[in-house]
């Protein structure tokens, strides 16, 4: 009996456990194999494999039952996830429905999650914009939330590094508030986005009008070819699963490049009940984990961990890892754990109409979405009455517009002909929102899920600095819409909760305090050297650039470091 309890710990042990299999598990997961590490990957969800598991991805609109529109009893029983721009008959396979893993809303909080391999990976809006040192360097500039422990030019070689493997179109446009990368040929911006961007070049001084950056193989290199993956066809049937591999997701890259070096074993159906901490030791041992489909409460075993639940889980796992050492969550020495919670805000946005290039409309679709205009307030020096920026988002577009008058025959000719209408144009908001010890997370006292872990308690709202923004915003927009002469504009608010943005970050924020932090400038727990943290829960700030690129970048340095301390015996 001793001999098979021996053999089934050395069954369950490994050299490192990734707790997640998304956008930065999957890259943790890459960099661990690829370095000789065998290491199990644990998913709460189910196993989605690249292609096999995309149930709609080639299906026509006809073939849909309700022809991509959700049933409204669906609709209705899922008000949160169905607010999600991407939660329709084609996708919803892949989201998170609202009654199946509850939450506790202190505030309303929106949020969206997909519980499976690849995680959101397979749903991303796929934006990928670098940071830059006016961003690392904004909260001990601004004074807020703490210093970040890295510059952008710690980074940026592993900015590069990821860009080449997983693929991303756009041009080198020069601008210092937004680097350039290892690209891939941009999306052309299409005539009116043009000239926008020649318009604000040549009226705004350090404004800019550029190609959107998207993950997508506009182009393959050889190495995209070795991962099995070919050209974005510009199907823009993204949020499906793309079974050509046209954009970068964990499903199509990173976790199959994992599993071909024979080094992983991803593990489905595995809730990370906690990280199991040895008090003697004074190191994290393993994690406990709860089969979902049999109850089974099973203890994993390894020499680091990375941590890779995405922001609120992540936080959710590490507050439940209690131990006599840390009574109050791993790693919680300073007590900010789960605070400081910050997202970006998406409420404004503007539209509007422009009366030239009416010989011109557009064909086929744009993967990039069009154009994306860098952050202007607040760059070089505080000029506003409110902390940080925002960037925008910025498209044109044309179709026709038909006529429904007539019966029979005349019906028919009017519904068919149709004529192009005016070229539409349109922003979206992309604010940064300040992290605030107000803004937390934390675990409900009472209730728990079906496999005994407390209910995570979301309590995260908007704040005056969001108001003043929003406002600038629309402000600015309609200003540059003007002077680009564009007609009917329209701005537009809402009061849409925090979350939706589906870019929350924080609550393990990286520091070089370990009193006012938790995790150092190798995203290594301050206080627990062999656990790491290199989701969105480790953002000590968040910019307003989408974020994924910088996860993953921050998940192969870590995974560097890491393997180095290893093997130089300091972990």
């Amino acid at each position: 009996m001793a001999n098979l309890n021996i053999d089934s710990i050395k069954e369950r042990t490994f050299d490192a456990i990734v707790i997640g299999s998304g956008m930065s598990g999957g890259w943790a997961a890459k960099e661990l194999t690829g370095k000789g590490l065998k290491t199990l990957m644990l998913e709460r969800g189910r196993d989605v494999k690249h292609v096999k598991d995309y149930p709609t991805t080639n299906l026509y609109p006809w073939e849909f039952p309700h022809h991509g529109v959700l049933p409204m009893d669906v609709q209705e029983a899922n008000p949160i996830v169905n607010r999600c721009y991407a939660f329709g008959e084609d996708a919803a396979h892949f989201f998170v429905k609202d009654k199946e893993h509850p939450y506790v809303q202190e505030k309303p909080f929106d949020w969206i999650r997909g519980y499976q391999v690849g995680g959101k990976s397979l749903m991303w809006a796929r934006q990928t914009q670098r940071w830059s040192d006016f961003d690392f360097e904004g909260p001990a500039r601004d004074d807020f939330a703490v210093d970040w422990p890295i510059r952008y030019k710690d980074i940026d070689p592993w900015y590069s590094y990821v860009e080449k493997f997983a693929g991303i179109s756009g041009n080198r446009d020069g601008i210092p508030e937004l680097p350039d990368g290892e690209f891939l040929p941009a999306y052309p911006l299409n005539d009116v986005e043009a000239y926008f961007s020649n318009h604000i070049k040549t009226n705004y001084k350090n404004r800019y009008v550029i190609s959107a950056r998207c993950a997508h193989l506009s182009k393959p290199n050889q190495i995209h070819i070795d991962q099995g993956r070919t050209q974005c066809q510009s199907r823009t049937l993204c949020q499906r699963g793309c079974p050509f591999g046209g954009y970068f997701s964990a499903n199509s890259s990173t976790v199959p490049w994992a599993l071909r070096s024979g080094k992983l074993t991803l593990r489905p159906h595995s809730v990370v009940e906690s990280i199991i901490y040895d008090d003697k030791l004074n190191k994290a041992t393993g994690v406990r984990v709860v089969d979902t489909q049999t109850k089974e409460t099973i203890e994993y075993y390894a020499k680091i961990i990375f941590v890779n639940a995405a922001a609120l889980n992540t936080n959710l796992i590490l507050l439940n890892s209690k131990s006599d050492r840390f009574p109050n969550g791993l790693g919680n020495d300073s007590g900010v754990l789960g605070k400081y919670v910050a997202f970006h805000n998406y409420s404004a946005h503007i539209g509007g109409e422009y009366d030239g290039f009416k010989d011109w409309t557009t064909d086929g679709r744009n993967p990039a979405g069009g154009g994306y205009i860098p952050r202007f307030r607040n760059v070089y020096k505080q000029e506003t009455d409110f902390l940080r920026g925002y960037a925008s988002g910025f498209s044109a577009y044309r179709f026709k517009q038909h006529n429904y008058d007539g019966v029979g025959a005349s019906l028919k000719e009017n519904t068919v002909k149709g004529n192009l209408g005016p070229w539409y144009v349109g922003s979206h908001m992309m604010g940064e929102t300040i992290p605030k010890e107000s803004n937390f997370v934390t675990l409900d006292n009472k209730l728990k899920d079906d496999w005994g872990v407390p209910l995570l308690k979301i309590s995260v709202d908007y704040d005056d600095n969001d108001e003043k923004m929003k406002k600038d915003y629309i402000e600015q927009l309609t200003e540059m819409f003007t002077s680009a002469g564009f007609t009917n504009i329209k701005p537009s608010t809402n009061h849409q909760a925090p979350g939706l943005d589906i870019h929350e970050m924080g609550g393990a924020r990286m520091g070089n305090d370990p009193k006012s932090s938790i995790l150092n400038k190798w995203n290594q727990l301050h206080a627990c050297k062999n656990v790491f943290v290199t989701d969105g829960a480790c953002m000590t700030s968040t910019s307003c650039q989408n974020p994924s690129l910088t996860y993953m970048a921050l998940t192969a340095r870590a995974a560097d470091y890491a393997v180095g301390e290893m093997q130089k015996g300091n972990i």
